[in-house]
Order: C-alpha cells, then structure tokens, then sequence
C-alpha cells in the first residue's frame, strides 16, 4: 500500500520549489501516495491536475502575528546578545505608529517584548502561541481534515508562515509526523523559524550548523541535509533553448551580448533603479567605444513599483525588458506565484547572457550554475538620504559570511569602477565562477541537482 504524503503549502512562496520542479515526479516514482494540503488562493487541481485537500479557512488567531512578531524581536535580542553581535538588530524591521490601530499593536508587541526578553521568556511566548492557535477554529478545521484523510506524514514547504502553525499542531497531536524545509539561504539567523517540527530540512551542513545554533530544542538527528529544489532546473538540460530560438522569442539583437540586471524588491534595495541606470550608462560608453552590448532587465517578481519606468523608458534602446512568468493571484506578496514556464526563461536568461548584475542577490548561484560571473553592486546612491536603507548592510548579514572569499562575487565599491569592471569580465580577465561555485557548494551542498531526490529519501526511511 502507498504510503500517503501531505505535501503543505501554508502560502505560495514552496510552489517554485515543490509544485514545478520535479519533486512530485519523484516522489511518485518512489511508490508514495502525494497529496497536496493547500492553503494558498493557486489551485493545484485545476492548474496542474494534482490531487489536493484545500484548506478553505485561512483565518489564524488575531494575537499570533503580534506574539510572532515579538519573538522574532527576542529571538533577535538573544543572539545579539550571546553572540555579541550588532547584525541582528539590521533584522529587525521599524514598528508602526501611523494611525491608532498600529499603534496599539506596536504597543502591545512592545510590552509581550519587555516581559519576555530572555530564553525563558521566549518559550512562554513560543507556547503561548500554541496555545492561541489550539484555541482557534482552523485547529479544529485542520485536524478535522487528517483525521478524514489519514497522511502518514507531512511535509511543510518553507518554516516561516504563520498560517501552518495551526495545522501543525493538529497533525502533532494526532500522532502524525511533520517535517519543514527551511525555505531561503538566510532564513536561520534572521530569526525566520515559525513552525516546530518533528524534523528539518535544510540545504547545506552549512545551514544544519545554524539550526543546531540558534535553536537549542532541535537536535542533531532531527535535521537532514538535502540541498534545495530551488536551482534544481539549472541542470536540466532539457530547458535550454539556441540562442536564436530564445533571442527570436524575445527579440533580443542577435548580433548583441546581453547583461542581465537582476532587479530587487525595494525592501532590499530601495534605490535599486540607480543601479540599473548606472550599468546603463557603462553600457553606453561601452558602445561608443566599439562593443555591441545591451542589457537584459528581470525584475523581481514581487516589485510592485513604478520606480524602474524613468530609467527604462531613457534607455530604451538598450535595455529589454523581460518580466518574469508570475502571476498575481491576491495582494499579498506571497500571493503571486511563479508559472512553470519561468524555469525556462530563467533557464536561458542565464545560459545566453554574459554575466549578471544585482544587488545582494542569490541569483549569483544561479548564473555561476552556468559558468557565467556576477557583479554585486556595493555603493552608496547620492539619492540616499534620511528614511532610505543603505543597501551596504545586506553584505553585513550573516549568510554573506559563508563566502569562502571577497572573489566569490565582484563586488563594484565604485560607481566610476563599473564600466572597467564590465569590460574586465566581458574580455574574460576578471570572473568570480571558481570562487562562485565554491561558495555555491558550501551553501547548497554537494549535489543541488539532487535535492529532491534526496528529501524523498528521508521521509522514506522516516516512514520505514
């Protein structure tokens, strides 16, 4: 008899990973019944064909998104002050006092954070959440629902949303048990762990190490190093168009080498479009000086925000805009979600540009995949001012200290640098792939090809 897995999506953001690569493929092909329990707004039934039980209430206590809030702050608190270490503050995002309603729950959370602010304060809290999310009528909706379809196992597709803490409960209460996959590469130190399960899935030793050292509740055998489905399609090969295919169904210039612009959310990198007009700008000094290049400009699939349009519309000519294939299925950020045929844009975005340029972004483990360099920009904008975030913190947070060297990107400190730092890489006396790729093992391990294959593997020997 097949052994039936729940395959959870608390909100969009695993879809990329767990709906459209091959993990399902897999999975199936290794006898295992999967079911997809579903509590996004995307139908996997109707869009995919899978089989799914939808999850139709979405509503999770109103005090646990400010008890989360107020843990992440303590947890936060706790590191800076074991580890005496000043970065964990740069993680914390600035409170609301506009309008009576915000200010009240920035109160609140205040006070939860007051009372709370030590190791044995943030279990009360991390109980306390517990406790709320048992109260609350999708608990019971939630184990109604394992109760009628009897998963030997679930499997939780990223550890950061508030919305799996309920069903969770009610699987671990039933006796069912419950792993999660530790969704992006610098979710451990940024105190990004909602959920407690009975297991962990990460991507590298690297991140095991941060689990084991930030949460003292989870042991060593609880954790499984799998790598991540994320760049998974990188080494599909089936993917890759010829460069005249792509470039007609693009209309890209033939004749021209593209650099791709990875563009930012703006939390990120609030005066992203700067940048954009600056790699611009080389270009087009690039050019009067005898070179035939334009620029590829992929936005962030999350970037609602107009600020790009001045910049585009001024260098039309040598920048093509190429949007990624998401959908925007409801207004919240993990509401828009990817569609399958992205993979083959971003596929062949980085298998037929020469390099990429971005500001802090894990798209440099996606180009050096294909052999090809990325230049992180790490300078001040003169249009920074009071208000805006310094994009030179992100190189300060912890995942940046897992580069085995500073020649694991080029970093361009220098706006006046970056025209030369162009040419460098474009006549091939400057690369960070070596350097790149060694950094890319030590935080996606030593077969990212393999992720899939690999977390299926763990929940059969769970289930034997």
């Amino acid at each position: 008899m097949k052994k039936k897995v729940f395959v959870f999506f608390p909100d969009g953001v695993g879809l990329r990973n767990f709906a459209f690569t091959n993990f399902k493929e897999i999975g199936e092909s290794m006898g295992f019944d999967i079911q997809y329990w579903n509590n996004t707004v995307f139908s996997l039934k109707d869009n995919l064909g899978f089989k799914e039980v939808k999850i139709e209430n979405h509503k999770i206590h109103p005090l646990t998104p400010l008890y989360a809030r107020a843990k992440k702050h303590i947890e936060l608190n706790i590191s800076q002050k074991k580890f005496n270490d000043s970065v964990y503050a740069t993680y914390k995002f600035p409170f609301s006092y506009q309008g009576i309603k915000n200010s009240i729950k920035t109160l609140f959370i205040k006070t939860l954070i007051g009372f709370n602010n030590s190791e044995s304060g943030l279990v009360r809290i991390r109980k306390r959440i517990h406790s709320l999310e048992r109260k609350n009528p999708k608990y019971a909706y939630c184990k109604a629902q394992l109760q009628q379809h009897k998963p030997a196992l679930i499997f939780c597709t990223t550890q950061r949303a508030t919305q799996a803490i309920s069903a969770l409960l009610a699987a671990k209460d039933l006796g069912i048990p419950t792993v999660t996959f530790v969704y992006s590469w610098d979710n451990v130190p940024k105190a990004m762990q909602v959920v407690e399960t009975d297991y962990y899935v990460v991507w590298s030793d690297l991140m095991k190490a941060e689990v084991l050292k930030y949460y003292d509740f989870v042991k060593a055998e609880q954790i499984f190093v799998t790598g991540t489905p994320q760049f998974e399609p990188h080494f599909n090969t089936a993917l890759k168009q010829s460069k005249a295919a792509f470039f007609k169904q693009y209309n890209l210039d033939i004749d021209k080498k593209y650099i791709c612009f990875s563009g930012d959310d703006e939390t990120t990198s609030p005066l992203d479009q700067y940048y954009l007009e600056d790699l611009a700008k080389a270009v087009r000094n690039l050019n009067s000086k005898g070179a035939n290049l334009g620029i590829i400009y992929r936005k962030c699939p999350v970037d609602f925000t107009n600020r790009y349009a001045t910049v585009l519309a001024e260098h039309k000519d040598i920048i093509k805009v190429l949007d990624p294939i998401w959908k925007q299925v409801g207004k919240q950020w993990n509401e828009v979600l990817p569609e399958k045929e992205d993979f083959n844009m971003l596929y062949n975005v980085c298998a037929h540009s020469e390099f990429v340029t971005n500001v802090c972004s894990s798209t440099v483990f996606d180009f050096v995949v294909h052999n090809k360099p990325c230049i992180y920009y790490n300078y001040e904008q003169p249009q920074l001012k009071k208000g805006i975030r310094d994009i030179g913190q992100n190189y300060k947070y912890v995942h940046f200290r897992s580069m085995p060297s500073t020649s694991a990107a080029v970093f361009c400190t220098d706006k006046k640098e970056l025209e030369g730092l162009v040419a460098a890489i474009l006549n091939g006396s400057l690369s960070n792939v070596q350097e790149g790729k060694q950094w890319f093992e030590i935080v996606a391990g030593k077969e990212p090809m393999k992720a899939s294959e690999r977390i299926w593997e763990h929940i059969n020997q769970l289930l034997s």
